[in-house]
């Protein structure tokens, strides 16, 4: 039945394959649980389901990790009831989620992205590193959603690319003139050294050394070295730059639902946090313009 619920969040829910992983590992620490406690093979009570959670926290997992492991849990058993034909009670129905604390997320100044932006272009690899900053911050996009792009959802016209975000949902996404130029260059210098090769390489836009598709990991390398080698000081994934386009928007005053189906959010409660960032942008900008800001008392 696991097998089968895993092949429904994939070709049904239309589940990432990172999102698919993490809760196949949730689902056998679920299963570690039952075997430990002397649950197995039978149906278990409120109480039981709710030692599943002290049982995780046991185990050192932080609260956002307990959350994903119950959504899979209660997954898990909606699907196997209705598979049955059964309307018997969800023993996690009741198990309350695990109050997160709010954390605003971090971003660039405007400033530290222009630095990142300042990288040498003498190579093709060069090219596509400083393309990938270019249009992580010029789209907002995730950075599982660049590493999917191919060249067939490009419009070079319109200066627009076609992304399927979460749950396969597509939307349309924006750059602006300097992604415009780089991906010219980008795509001449692709076909001057006949690096696409292979299937994968001639479908996806972006291609490792090995001219296969870019992965994820290997575009947060690629973020990582432009971090080390720019000095800035403080921490910074790709992440960040989808933070980044969305504080500046909404900074310079664009409208918030607008901002919401750029980044491709479902609930405009996901984009609303990204209002509370303009103070923290003041505070920054303060600390690093106003003479008396770094004084002691």
């Amino acid at each position: 039945m696991l097998e089968s619920y895993l092949k429904y969040l994939k070709h049904v829910r239309h589940f990432s394959p990172a999102t698919l992983a993490a809760y196949g590992r949730d689902l056998a620490q679920y299963r570690r649980y039952l075997q430990e406690a002397g649950l197995e093979g039978r149906e278990l009570t409120a109480s039981e389901a709710r030692g599943f959670v002290g049982w995780l926290s046991g185990r050192g997992l932080s609260s956002r990790s307990i959350n994903r492991a119950l959504s899979a849990v209660r997954g898990l058993f909606r699907f196997t009831r209705v598979q049955a034909g059964e309307t018997g009670a969800n023993p996690f129905r009741g198990v309350r989620s695990l109050k997160i604390p709010s954390r605003l997320p971090s971003f660039l100044l405007e400033q530290e992205v222009a630095g990142l932006m300042e990288r040498p272009t003498a190579s093709f690899w060069e090219l596509r590193d400083r393309l990938i900053l270019e249009l992580l911050y010029a789209t907002g996009c995730r950075v599982s959603e660049l590493a999917a792009m191919n060249l067939t959802d490009l419009d070079l016209g319109a200066r627009s690319i076609r992304v399927r975000g979460k749950g396969g949902k597509e939307r349309v996404v924006f750059y602006g003139a300097p992604a415009a130029g780089l991906l010219k260059e980008c795509l001449r210098s692709r076909r001057a050294l006949a690096v696409a090769r292979g299937r994968e390489a001639g479908k996806a836009l972006l291609l490792n050394r090995r001219g296969q598709r870019i992965t994820v990991r290997g575009i947060q390398g690629i973020v990582e070295k432009a971090l080390r080698a720019s000095g800035l000081a403080k921490p910074a994934s790709p992440h960040t730059f989808r933070h980044s386009f969305a504080t500046h928007l909404l900074a310079r005053g664009r409208d918030i639902r607008k901002v919401q189906e750029l980044l491709g959010h479902a609930n405009l409660s996901s984009t609303q946090v990204y209002t509370h960032l303009d103070i923290e942008r003041l505070a920054e900008e303060y600390r690093l313009a106003h003479p008396h800001a770094r004084r002691g008392n």
